[in-house]
């Protein structure tokens, strides 16, 4: 990508009036946004889809979920015309709140609908709009107010090139964003790829072992499958034990798991956490235990205690610990996560509403595992701590090369729709 510091500059400048305009070429204007742009005042029309604005863009709402009664309050915005959410400015989560149509909605009258009134070219607007949405118009909903109305807007002062590069900056701006984007698309398949041969790697370990030559052996069990002949094979109940310890004073630290971290301690993780009346009566975790969510064993929420004090955890959870042919639990987390045992796992179940299916420790107990020998798990468990740390590391350098690109993104659309840099 052509470094920002490259592009020419215009010859002379001058300051628009607005921090967050700053400097612009002398020849552009500076002109308030009610000259620009007028409130389009609210139109019915039942015969068009709902719609709302996401990501700075207008898309349709599932009609079925929106009561006849409501949508006939509804305003419509058509192609062409810019959608403003004007609502809950100070909820942070919501992102780029204008967004210029380019599909015929009706929206919640809550929104402010706009039209031009002179020859602009809309594509540079949209592109100016989103950063005036970020840097200027979210700032109006600061302190007590949510909310807030075109006039709230109106004097706001805007920028205006002449229209022949208001186009070439537009122009300018597809062409490059869609450069970028495309190139945050590869990168993000890449790290879809890493993960996706990550876990091939570690579920063939854990299921036949680093030996690609060695002998195998029909496993007993048809969705086991073959294993090394050397390997045997045992039912949980021989391999686990419930520990159903209790906390008596609720003292002990609070656990969470975390699909991300693991089983951290949750006060690390929230600062706001919420806290139960009483931990007296949690599950007590010790260090090498695997916790397992019962509710969620098919989403794969189970991980080993690497923390080094025993903590709590809810009732709600399972918590285990070798009995024996295991040589570290982490062995076991890794193989439940191979599919085959996620489809054991919801085969096993009792319930019917996710969210509610609740893999109970006997129905656990049941399962068959293919048991390597100790020492050669230990070995498994490295080669994968290994290979995890190369995949890892990869993915990180192509998570960090995707936010540089989005904040190139960023400036560059800044620069270019602000006049520091000349496109034309």
């Amino acid at each position: 990508m052509e470094a920002i510091g490259e592009i020419p500059k215009y010859r002379t400048y001058k300051y628009s009036g607005e921090d967050w305009i700053a400097e612009i070429p002398s020849h552009w204007e500076v002109r308030k946004l009610k000259h620009l742009f007028r409130e389009k005042k609210h139109t019915k029309n039942m015969a068009l889809n709902c719609g709302s604005i996401s990501f700075g863009e207008v898309v349709t709402k599932d009609d079925d979920k929106i009561p006849l009664s409501t949508k006939a309050s509804y305003q419509e915005v058509l192609s062409g015309e810019f959608l403003i959410n004007p609502l809950n400015l100070n909820y942070d989560l919501i992102s780029l709140r204008i967004g210029l149509s380019k599909i015929d909605v009706v929206v919640s009258a809550g929104y402010i609908v706009l039209k031009e009134k002179i020859e602009i070219c809309r594509e540079y607007f949209n592109y100016l709009l989103h950063r005036y949405d970020v840097a200027y118009m979210k700032l109006l909903g600061s302190g007590v107010r949510q909310t807030i109305s075109f006039n709230h807007i109106a004097n706001s002062l805007l920028i205006l090139p002449p229209e022949t590069e208001q186009v070439a900056i537009a122009n300018f701006l597809d062409q490059k964003t869609a450069q970028i984007d495309e190139a945050i698309a590869i990168k993000e398949k890449q790290i879809a790829l890493l993960k996706e041969r990550k876990q091939i790697i570690i579920q063939k370990a854990v299921t036949q072992g680093l030996n690609p030559d060695v002998p195998m052996k029909d496993s007993g069990v048809d969705w086991i499958g073959q294993i090394p002949d050397h390997w045997g094979v045992k039912r949980l109940k021989y391999v686990l034990d419930e520990r159903n310890e209790r906390s008596k004073t609720g003292e002990e630290p609070l656990f969470m798991v975390s699909q991300v971290h693991g089983l951290v301690v949750r006060a690390d993780y929230h600062d706001k956490a919420e806290v139960a009346a009483s931990n007296i009566d949690n599950k007590v975790v010790y260090k090498n235990d695997l916790v397992f969510n019962k509710l969620k064993a098919h989403l794969g929420v189970f991980f080993k205690s690497n923390i080094e004090f025993e903590g709590l955890v809810s009732p709600d959870y399972a918590v285990y610990k070798c009995k024996a042919h295991i040589a570290d639990v982490k062995y076991l987390e890794l193989l439940f996560r191979h599919s085959s045992y996620i489809e054991q796992f919801i085969i096993r179940a009792t319930g019917i509403v996710e969210g509610l299916i609740r893999l109970y420790t006997g129905d656990l107990f049941d399962i068959p595992v293919p048991i390597a020998p100790e020492n050669e798990q230990l070995e498994i468990l490295a080669y994968i701590e290994k290979q995890s740390k190369t995949f890892d590391r990869a993915v990180d350098l192509q998570q960090r090369q995707i936010q540089k690109l989005k904040e190139y993104k960023t400036t560059l659309i800044n620069s270019a729709v602000t006049g520091k840099i000349k496109v034309a």
